[in-house]
Formats: structure tokens, C-alpha cells, sequence
């Protein structure tokens, strides 16, 4: 409402400073909505609180999965002719009626090389295969418990040449993960059971059939995985004992010890807007005694600018937004933490060392880095090594997570292989300001407990 001059009553003063208020009051609610808990949140997506929204925005490829305690999950797939299974605006909702948070732009693998103990051979399976096209595998009920989602899959590259058929190729299952938490206080014992979201598909390189997996659990968890299994490479055995291992009668047939060294693309939308940034934690042994024992130290520190790291004792990394704060004030973010690994030099071009490339690199979003080595977007050629090397600082963040598995293969992988497991987990930090669905009881501890 306009207010003209001199002439404006003091009833029409009162209702429009009423009407800037309201407008006020709008704005703030979109821009900093507030959960049930009283819990400031990130300004909610709308695509991500309005289902018919997401699944516009998802091309109807839309995954959606509320669980027992209230939590929710949402995201887009699709399947790219190299790197397979795309997730993409992946948002979640924690336990008690929380508004969606968006979490993470796309994520997917960006790269699975295969060097060989020998020497002799090494395969860059994601750009030099993929994990699309005909090397996507139709599922049936036999490999998934759970919803079987279809998709047209061209045959070649983008289907342009070559057509390509609908086919039943992405898995949705709900698994039980067991104990989630338990505390008895005062003889009295709350418990709870936790779910997890599992979403996979099978794509078959060469002789191995690798499962691209991705679990997201209740608490808001995420853990990418890739399962390898099928049949050893008949062509990659050696006569050396040192880079082989014998299977079959005698000691003649010695099957090539190898390296699955997975590397993970994860472009974070963390809160949905602002500038994010990067942190490694590290503690270590500070050399003092305390009276029972000896003292540790950690501390965070801010990667500024592009970079790769190594895994050491007592360090994972976090990508934080330090401009959306949860009741307590703390700045919401994703811990990075790498579990068993055999960190390898990841690309054919570097000098392979005792120690890993890097186990997980940080870079500044841009569009045509694609993929970990052997890019295939010629405006951006190589891969991290080169994407670091500018120095870009990082304020829209993607993470590239390095997992290596040195297979020494043995008598049971023949045949088929048991499936063999690696990956990562991202925990959430400080995303709320306690647990968000708290037992009876407990809903009041939040900070230092009484005794």
C-alpha cells in the first residue's frame, strides 16, 4: 500500500506499516524457515517439500522413501553412458517433521581404474567403457528384493546411433541395519531400530559385474559403495608368486593380484545456498600425561583452495556451510570418513609412489571436470591432478573420494566371486541441534546432562 505525503491518515499509515511488516514476515519465512523443534533450517528447496514438484523436476525419475521414524529422503536418477547411475538434488529430511535440507547436487562414480600387479595391464573402466549402454544390466527379482525401476538405456553414447530399449536396470529396497541406539537411565531402557534406503545398479566390464550402490540411512547418513563380483580375468595370470596367487591344482595357475581403485564424484548443494568450504580435522598425541592418559589434540583446518589429501590416523574432512546454523549456532555440514583403503596412485600418468595420490581432493565446480583421470570434456583435459592445479579457491565444492581395494585373488572366487565390498560414509554434522527424533524422556538434552 502507498502512503502519499502529507495527505495520508493515520488509519492509512497504520495499515501500510502493517502491510511492510507482513511482507516482512514473508520473506524471512522463506528465506530462513524454522523447523518444529524450533530448529533454524535452510531455506527449504520447494522442488524437495513438494513431491508433484521433484518429480517435475526429476523427469519423472524420482525417488522418494519415508521412513519408520518420520525421516525422508528424496532425489533424481538417471543413467549417464559412462558413469552409469547419476544421483542428482538429493535432499533429506531428518526425523520429526524437519523441512527437506538440500545435501548434495549429483553425485556418481567418476572414475574405477584397474591396474594390474604385473605391470602388464591397467583398465580405466568408467571413460574408457562406462558403466552405461549395453554394459548396464536388465535386473530381475534375483538381484533386487526390493522395487525394480525402469529407464530407457541407449545402446551407444547418447542413443542418437544405435536406438536403445526400456529396460528394468535400477533397485530400491528398504533393509533393517539393526541397533540404532540404546540407553538405560535410571533402570529405564529405550532402544530403536535403524533403516536404511538402498538404491543400485549392475554393470558388467569385461569379466567383472561391479554393483553401484548407494545407502542412505535414517540418521541421514550416506555410503557409497561398489560390490565387484562375476569371474576372474582368464587372460591376467603370471608365473611371479610375488604379483599372483595359485588357484587350481598345483602351483602353476597363479591368478594377477589387482587393484580396483574407485574414485567418487560428490558436487555438494549443501543447504542450498551460500558459499561452502572445505575442513580437515586432525588430532594428534600432543606429548603431555594426563593423570590417566596421555593427552590428544585436534583441530580443524580450512582448505581455502583447491587440493588433494592424503588419509592419516585421526583425520577425515567435513564440507561445511558456515552461513546456515542450527539452534545452537553451529554451522551444518557432511563429515567425510574413508574407512579400509588401499590408496594407489590413481592415474596412468603419475609415478606410482609408497604412498596414495590422494585419497580425497577438493575442487571449485566446473561443468566440463567430469570425470577423476582421462576426462573425456576436451575443455577440461586430464583430470584432478590437473583441475588442482590452478588453485581455484573453493566456494561451490565437489569432493572426489578415493577407495582402492588390492584384490589377492583366492580359491573361492571361482567362480562366481562372493561380492567383495569398497567405499565411504558421509555422516551428518551439527545438521540439527540433537537428535532429531529423541526417545521419551530425553527430548530436553541438549548440551552438558545433569550428574
Amino acid at each position: 500500500m502507498a502512503i502519499r505525503g502529507h495527505r495520508a491518515t493515520s488509519r492509512g499509515i497504520v495499515v501500510g506499516i502493517f502491510s511492510v511488516i507482513v511482507a516482512l514476515a514473508v520473506v524471512l519465512a522463506i528465506v530462513y524457515s524454522v523447523d518444529r523443534n524450533g530448529s533454524p533450517s535452510p531455506a527449504a528447496n520447494p522442488s524437495a517439500a513438494n513431491p508433484s514438484a521433484k518429480a517435475k523436476e526429476c523427469a519423472g525419475k524420482l525417488i522418494d522413501q519415508t521412513f519408520k521414524n518420520g525421516a525422508v529422503w528424496s532425489m533424481c536418477w538417471s543413467i549417464d553412458p559412462y558413469a552409469g547411475l547419476v544421483l542428482s538434488h538429493i535432499s533429506f529430511g531428518p526425523a520429526g517433521g524437519h523441512d527437506p535440507i538440500p545435501i548434495i547436487s549429483t553425485m556418481s562414480l567418476g572414475q574405477l581404474q584397474v591396474p594390474y600387479d604385473t605391470g602388464l595391464r591397467e583398465t580405466a573402466d568408467i571413460t574408457s567403457q562406462g558403466f552405461g549402454g549395453r554394459d548396464l544390466q536388465s535386473i530381475s527379482t534375483a538381484e533386487c528384493t526390493g522395487t525394480i525401476h525402469s529407464a530407457y538405456v541407449p545402446n551407444y553414447g547418447d542413443g542418437k546411433i544405435g536406438g536403445g530399449q526400456n529396460r528394468p536396470v535400477l533397485c530400491t529396497q528398504v533393509d533393517d541395519t539393526g541397533l540404532a541406539f540404546r540407553s538405560n537411565h535410571g533402570g529405564t531402557v529405550v532402544a530403536g531400530q535403524g533403516q536404511s534406503l538402498v538404491v543400485s545398479t549392475i554393470s558388467k566390464v569385461g569379466w567383472y559385474e561391479y554393483v553401484d550402490q548407494y545407502s542412505f540411512t535414517d540418521e541421514g547418513m550416506i555410503a557409497p559403495e561398489l560390490g565387484a563380483t562375476g569371474t576372474l580375468s582368464p587372460s591376467d595370470y603370471t608365473t611371479d608368486p610375488a604379483q599372483g596367487s595359485p588357484l587350481g591344482p598345483g602351483d602353476t595357475d597363479r591368478a594377477a593380484s589387482h587393484t580396483h581403485n574407485a574414485v567418487w564424484k560428490v558436487h555438494w548443494d549443501l543447504g542450498g545456498s551460500g558459499a561452502l568450504r572445505a575442513l580437515e580435522y586432525n588430532a594428534a598425541f600432543n606429548g603431555k600425561q594426563g593423570p590417566k592418559s596421555p593427552e590428544i589434540d585436534g583441530e580443524y583446518t580450512t582448505l581455502t583452495r583447491e587440493t588433494k589429501r592424503d588419509l592419516a590416523d585421526r583425520r577425515w574432512w567435513e564440507v561445511e556451510n558456515p552461513g546456515r546454523r542450527n539452534a545452537d549456532g553451529h554451522p551444518i555440514s557432511y563429515e567425510i570418513d574413508l574407512g579400509a583403503t588401499d590408496s594407489y596412485a590413481t592415474g596412468a600418468t603419475t609415478p606410482v609412489t609408497d604412498g596414495p595420490d590422494y585419497d580425497v581432493a577438493f575442487t571449485q565446480y566446473k561443468s566440463c571436470e567430469q570425470f577423476a583421470s582421462f576426462n573425456r570434456d576436451p575443455g577440461c583435459p586430464g583430470g584432478v591432478d590437473q583441475y588442482v592445479s590452478d588453485h581455484q579457491q573453493l566456494t561451490d565444492v565437489v569432493s572426489w573420494v578415493a577407495v582402492g581395494f588390492h584384490h589377492v585373488p583366492r580359491d573361492e572366487d571361482q567362480a562366481p566371486m562372493e561380492v567383495h565390498w569398497q567405499g565411504f560414509s558421509m555422516m551428518p554434522r551439527d545438521l540439527s541441534a540433537q537428535r532429531p527424533d529423541p526417545p521419551k524422556g530425553y527430548a530436553s538434552d541438549n548440551g552438558r546432562a545433569p550428574g
